[in-house]
């Protein structure tokens, strides 16, 4: 066995026990401390779980493609990550306060609460399973192609799927969103060290430097560092594309239910507020695929199709030795488990919380089910990544669209106390419908837009119109929500209340109490 094949043998063992160790530090062991953490995480840990969800297998893979196809259109990502980053300053607090004050857990929970309709949060839920499980599959894909490449072939990609499923699957269903987080500790860590050694070598050693580099891109491959990048403007990459994707995606990111399940873990609104200002600064990683993305045209030129996305590993495999390929495999192989851990943790949380515990004779088992639907959730993204990886592929198109279209019932609906329930259902409908419709009839971008915004902004008027003049209903809460518009959250010792649907909590007085069990419930 080579010394790739034992590097990353150990490290997937280390990534498990690091996941097992975080058991330890849970207290209660309610549905809170699993899902988000006791809300007891500090700035350390929720700067590299949150930068975790964002540095996906993409960034190794997709990122590097992007650049051996495009160029230029591929920092979209950098751009919209770190505007996104920028609203979380003000958004993330929020959305924390919220949770805390009434003992809620997901974003399925935050809807079910603010419009006190249990089944709305059950059709939140289902509408984000739909939208994350191609993310989850899409892990799943690039950990496999990641293991396959850096072993030499020694694994194959049938078993490299089944490890990043068991692995993920082995830390996350028991020790939660700790677990993550422990875990991308050390996910970070190698990753900062290994494209930081990436962004040095790989010049140096194709090039003689990166005056010769960029040089012969200027020269010869000017193409790929202007918008809208190699392909021209059939590509559909252009500028109007940019902005308005970059715009879309930093709207969604704010209420991705991944990154609110980091909102939610951390200690106090300070902390993420300083997490905000810090995150941007590991956008500056993402450079390094896209700039070996071009690289690799001078150097392995003619890929084609999936292919280009092996860009980045091409350079390693061909100038490194098996340790080293090991150990950025390592990281890329990380750079899978922790998302997609996180994917599964909020799928199961959901589910447990908001559907599945609907039943009476459920509803105190919101922990174990949460659990149970992390291994369904991901053994359904395994299997249909064996038997029909396309659909999932085909729904991956309209994940990130798909998912802005609940911010008007969600964001809007948490700072705007006139939305009504009808507004908000009205708007989401007319938009999931609108982008799908858009999307799989192949008009994505449309006159140069994202399809995704357009959709957001007839979603935005229908729900805004609907509220004004539309049906209230005999018991629509809009005039006494407790919104965001009424509330400060800036104290971290806030109490958590019990006045939705169950008795008054007690005040949470720090991480060893479970939310869910001091405050409401808002299934009613």
């Amino acid at each position: 066995m080579s010394s790739a094949l034992w590097i990353l043998g150990g490290f997937l063992v280390l990534t498990v026990l690091l996941g097992l160790l975080a058991v330890r530090r849970q207290e209660s062991g309610g549905l809170a401390d699993w899902s988000v953490g006791g809300r007891s995480l500090g700035p350390v840990f929720i700067w590299v779980l949150m930068a975790g969800e964002g540095y996906t297998s993409f960034s190794y893979l997709g990122a590097a493609g992007w650049g051996y196809n495009y160029g230029a259109p591929v920092l979209y990502v950098v751009a919209y990550m770190s505007c996104g980053y920028a609203l979380g300053y003000v958004v993330g607090p929020m959305l924390w306060g919220y949770a805390r004050k009434h003992g809620l857990v997901s974003l399925s929970d935050m809807a079910a609460h603010r419009y006190r309709r249990p089944w709305l949060g059950a059709v939140v839920a289902v509408l984000a399973t739909v939208f994350l499980l191609p993310y989850i599959q899409l892990q799943i894909t690039g950990m496999g192609v990641v293991l396959s490449t850096v072993s030499y072939g020694r694994i194959g990609l049938d078993l490299a799927y089944f490890l990043a499923f068991a692995v993920t699957t082995g830390f996350v269903v028991v020790s939660g969103l700790r677990g993550s987080a422990w875990v991308s500790v050390l996910k970070d860590a190698l990753v900062i060290l290994t494209l930081g050694f990436l962004a040095v070598y790989v010049p140096l050693h194709y090039f003689d430097g990166y005056g010769e580099f960029l040089g012969r891109l200027a020269d010869e491959k000017a193409e790929w560092l202007a918008l809208p990048g190699h392909g021209g403007e059939r590509s559909g990459y252009g500028v109007g594309w940019f902005a308005s994707t970059t715009l879309l995606n930093s709207l969604t990111v704010v209420i991705f239910p991944t990154t609110v399940a980091g909102y939610l873990g951390a200690r106090d609104a300070d902390t993420l507020r300083r997490n905000a200002v810090w995150l941007p600064a590991y956008n500056v990683l993402l450079f390094v695929p896209m700039l070996l993305g071009m690289a690799a045209l001078f150097v392995v030129p003619g890929l084609t199709g999936s292919g280009s996305n092996l860009a980045l590993f091409a350079l390693v495999t061909d100038s490194l030795p098996p340790w080293a390929v090991g150990l950025v495999g390592v990281a890329a192989a990380l750079s899978s488990i922790v998302p997609m851990a996180v994917f599964m943790l909020v799928i199961g949380t959901m589910w447990g919380r908001s559907v599945l515990s609907l039943l009476p004779r459920l509803r105190d088992r919101e922990k174990g089910l949460s659990q149970l639907v992390v291994v369904i959730a991901g053994g359904l993204a395994l299997l249909m990544t064996y038997t029909a990886p396309n659909t999932l592929v085909r729904l991956s198109l309209i994940s990130y669209e798909g998912m802005a279209q609940l911010l008007p019932l969600l964001l809007l609906g948490l700072v705007w106390r006139r939305m009504t329930l009808y507004g908000g259902v009205c708007g989401l409908a007319v938009g999931v419908a609108l982008v799908c419709c858009l999307v799989f009839t192949g008009h994505d971008p449309v006159w140069g837009v994202n399809a995704g915004l357009l959709a957001l902004l007839v979603n935005l008027a229908v729900a805004v119109l609907v509220s004004l003049y539309g049906p209230t209903g005999p018991d629509d809460p809009r005039e006494d929500a407790e919104v965001l518009a009424r509330e400060e959250f800036t104290d971290a010792r806030l109490p958590v209340h019990g006045e939705y649907g169950g008795s008054g909590g007690n005040g949470e007085g720090g991480a060893a109490r479970s939310a869910s069990v001091a405050g409401g419930d808002p299934r009613g």
